[in-house]
Order: structure tokens, then sequence, then C-alpha cells
């Protein structure tokens, strides 16, 4: 494959960084972040999105803004959650390409140039896949091992698997990513759904420089939840074959009951089984009204058509004032 002609030295980069009580690993992350980009030749500039930060992340950026690094920076009303603050960083793009990397230095800059190549060899969508994950728990890589194979069995859309957020999307990538206006958002289907020319390298996740992770378990259990229900359906097949499998079951029961009865002679047996049918069938329709429940809630998210996320501020590349704005719903 040879180069594409459209890329040369004058493209322009923009790296998205969502950021989010991360103010041990900022001015590390830039150092590293600013050496590998200087190197690439292309024009590049930060994006930080601020998440509702409850530490100093946000002064740590002004201050690197203001020594006039190519610094850009959003600055949430609130906490919206890792997937909204990617999605107001990627709605604010205007560049060649966009690189989405989390400041906690676990996915290295470093791999960037790797991206790069790959993108100008004609690929829209470049992604980091994990080799190894170091200093993290057995349990924490055997559950997203298991997740990412297990959402991909049950869903139209493959999702590479060990891969999370960094990656490298080309202009019309993420320009159709911003036509995606859902709000349960689950970016990593969402990067696969939109197609185009898609390819993954290996790397290295490196241990966090500093601080602890900001996903707990059970923060990650609701995030699987999410990402379940917004590429699949097959929750809710299931629950339709669990619910044919026990009426089946109960009436194959019935049968051999009469039967017993008719011809052996033999009484109905008593509370045990009963208990035992009853328990089983309100499990069922319980299991089952709570899947359709976690869709249904979905429906009314969305029915709501509230904006994805709003911008307390706004400060561009040599801004001094704050440049405050509202984002509307797209």
């Amino acid at each position: 494959m040879t180069h594409s002609p459209l890329i040369t030295s004058d493209a322009t980069l923009t790296i998205v960084t969502p950021v989010y009580n991360e103010s041990e690993t900022l001015v590390q992350f830039f150092e590293r972040l600013k050496w590998v980009m200087d190197e690439t030749g292309h024009p590049w500039t930060v994006l930080f999105v601020d998440d509702g930060s409850e530490d100093d992340s946000v002064a740590l950026i002004e201050s690197l803004q203001s020594q006039g690094h190519p610094i850009e920076l959003i600055v949430l009303s609130r906490n919206f959650g890792k997937e909204l603050a990617m999605t107001a960083g990627l709605d604010h793009c205007d560049a060649d390409a966009v690189i989405v990397i989390d400041s906690d230095l676990q996915d290295p800059p470093e791999v960037i140039p790797s991206l790069l190549a790959n993108w100008r060899e004609g690929f829209d969508v470049v992604y980091a896949q994990r080799e190894r994950r170091e200093g993290e728990s057995w349990m924490k890589r055997f559950t997203a091992a298991a997740f990412y194979r297990t959402i991909n069995l049950i869903s139209r859309t493959p999702i590479p698997v060990d891969t999370g957020d960094f990656r490298l999307l080309s202009r019309q990538a993420y320009q159709s990513l911003g036509l995606l206006r859902e709000r349960n958002r689950f970016m990593k289907g969402l990067f696969s759904w939109i197609g185009f020319r898609q390819k993954g390298i290996r790397y290295v996740r490196e241990q966090r420089f500093a601080g602890t992770s900001k996903f707990s378990y059970w923060r990650l259990w609701n995030f699987a939840i999410d990402g379940v229900t917004s590429f699949t359906t097959a929750p809710l097949r299931m629950a339709t074959y669990l619910g044919l499998f026990s009426a089946a079951m109960a009436l194959i029961y019935a049968l051999w009951v009469i039967i017993k009865t008719l011809f052996i002679g033999e009484s109905v047996p008593g509370y045990p089984s009963l208990m035992v049918v009853i328990l089983f069938l309100g499990g069922v329709q319980l299991v089952s009204i709570g899947i359709i429940g976690e869709y249904l809630g979905r429906l009314f998210e969305e029915s709501k058509q509230r904006p994805l996320y709003l911008i307390r501020h706004h400060r561009l590349i040599g801004e001094d004032a704050d440049k405050s704005a509202d984002q509307p719903e797209a």
C-alpha cells in the first residue's frame, strides 16, 4: 500500500484528552506528549476537556497554556462522564486527524508515531490494542477480557478485543462519529460502528504514573451494561427464550403430575415442589422485567432530548479571557 498523497507534513493534528482529577500526571503527560508531537513535524494542538475536576487540574492546564503551548481547554459545567467528555472534545475539533488519549500515562504517547504511520497508509481509524496491561490486578484483566469477548458474541458490531479509547481518527471518521448523538454512549462500540478502514497496532499498556483509577468495579459493571444494551438486543431475546423454556418445563411437569395422579394413584406433590416452581418462575419473570427495564430506561433518557453536555468555559489557544458557551443538542 502506498502512502496517501493527501497527507503531507502540513496536515494538522489535534490530541483530545479527557481530564478528571489528573493533576498528579498532567505536567509529565504534556512534557512527554510535546516531545513526541514535535518530532512528527505536523502542526498540532492538545484539546483538554475537563470533566468537572475537583482538584487543580484546570489551573495546571491554564498555566501550561499561558506559557505559549498549543493548548485548548474546554471545561464542562459538571462531571458528565468520560464518554461525554470525549464527545465534547471531538465535537470541537477541526484538524485533519484526531488522536484520543488519556492523561494518566497508561497509554504511552510514544505510540503515536505508529498511529500516524498507519494513517498515512490510508487507514481512517487506527486503534491501539493492548498486548499487556501492566500494574493491573488479574481480576481486572480477566473481567475486561471476558467483557470484550462476550459482547462480540452477542453483538452485530465487531468490537476489537483488548482495546480502549487510545486511537487516531481521520477527519472523515470523527466527523461521521459526530452525527451519532445518542445519550448512553459506549464509545468503543461507536468507534467500530462507523466503519471506514480500520487497523489495530499492538502496544504495552503501562502502569499508572500516579494516582488511582476513577473506575471502581461497580462503575465498570454499569459501563458493561451500557455497552451491551447500546449494541445488542440479545438480552431481550434471551429473556424471551428463557420464558419459553420455563413455560415448556412447567407444562411438562404439570402433565407428569396429572399422569402420576390418574394412573399411579400418587397424590400431588405438596409444599416443597410447589415453592420451587413458584420461586423459579418468579425469578425468571423478575429477571425478564429487569432486562426490559434497562432498555426502557434508555428510551426514556433519549426521549428527553437534553444536550449531551454543557460547557462552563472554552479557552482557545493564546486566549486570556474565557469564552463562555453552552453546547446545544446537535
